[in-house]
């Protein structure tokens, strides 16, 4: 029944309640689940939907996608990517307009070096020009 990440998901996210000092009811309480289907998903037994995964994110503070790449919805490849773009957005000293501007340069480097993913956005505007635009020039 467990497919190919499950079980490292399961011991990701057991890893995580406990880095929280949550108990498993806590934790399933706090994602709206029952404490038997996070138990289940723990043990790698079960694989949850992206919508519950989301959920179990939030409860822990963590970001989702890192836990979709765990349960292999996102391509391990993309892993560093998803991490940096989730740290970003999760940074309280900064807002949400710098967010935006600060995920546009990223992306303007990883394209300027090759490193963008085929699917990625496309824009006119430099990294140079994105910074001047930020510091609203």
């Amino acid at each position: 029944m467990a497919s190919l990440n499950v079980g490292n998901l399961g011991e990701y996210l057991r890893e995580q309640r406990r880095n929280a000092q949550l108990s498993l009811r806590q934790l399933a309480d706090a994602a709206g689940v029952s404490n038997p289907y996070l138990s289940q998903i723990e043990r790698g037994l079960r694989k949850p939907s992206a919508e519950i995964l989301q959920q179990l994110a939030k409860a822990l503070r963590i970001s989702a996608e890192t836990l979709y790449v765990q349960a292999g919805i996102l391509d391990e490849r993309n892993r560093d990517e998803v991490e940096t773009r989730a740290a970003i957005l999760a940074d309280p000293s900064i807002d949400e307009r710098q967010k935006q501007v600060l995920l546009q340069i990223y992306e303007s480097f990883r394209k300027e070096n090759g490193t963008a993913p085929t699917g990625a956005k496309s824009g006119t505007d430099t990294a140079d020009d994105q910074a001047r635009m930020a510091d609203g020039e």
